[in-house]
């Protein structure tokens, strides 16, 4: 029975330096609750669907650009549901102001917004059934080892997904909820 003591240490051990550094995710918008500002119009909502300001500090050394998704693990479709998925944000970025995610306004950052589960690109915000206990909402940020993703905004949020967490040096979230 000694094999579970070192099989722990080795756990602790291995998480410990996965999580190492102060990578951080903030947002002036976002408190534990989304808000009508963040709710989807469509689909039987009728919020705003404006997203919210995100910006963050301490990426991990090497970073070349970064990416953005959002997604509820909670919605009932057996996959969840990806709300926003953003890449190709430079390295330079450290924010992106509230409103980012409509893709008809011109934006002065440069990045790409690909399509989401609702089959829009840009961000497409919560609108869990009505009923349902209040969803989690993970508003992630990916810092990438690489400058550009040879993606495009027709790229699925399964193969975004795929391509960002290969070339994922860190990552950092935020979780919100909202029910209806």
């Amino acid at each position: 029975m000694r094999l579970l003591p070192v099989v722990s240490t080795l756990l602790v051990a291995g998480c410990s330096a996965l999580f190492a550094g102060n990578f951080t995710l903030h947002s002036n918008d976002l408190s534990g609750q989304l808000t009508k500002t963040q709710e989807f119009a469509g689909f039987g909502c009728d919020g705003q669907n404006i997203s919210p300001e995100l910006h963050w500090n301490d990426a991990p050394k090497g970073t070349k650009s970064f990416a953005v998704t959002v997604y509820d693990p909670d919605a009932p479709t057996g996959s969840g549901w990806w709300h926003w998925v953003v890449f190709n944000i430079p390295a330079s970025v450290t924010s992106l102001p509230s409103g980012f995610g409509d893709t008809a306004k011109k934006q002065m950052i440069h990045a790409t917004q690909s399509v989401t589960d609702y089959g829009k690109t840009g961000f497409g915000g919560a609108c869990p059934p009505k009923g349902d206990r209040p969803h989690r909402y993970l508003f992630t940020i990916h810092a990438l080892d690489i400058e550009h993703l040879d993606l495009d905004e027709k790229a699925s949020p399964a193969l975004a997904g795929y391509m960002i967490n290969a070339h994922s040096l860190g990552k950092a979230a935020i979780v919100s909820y909202y029910g209806r």
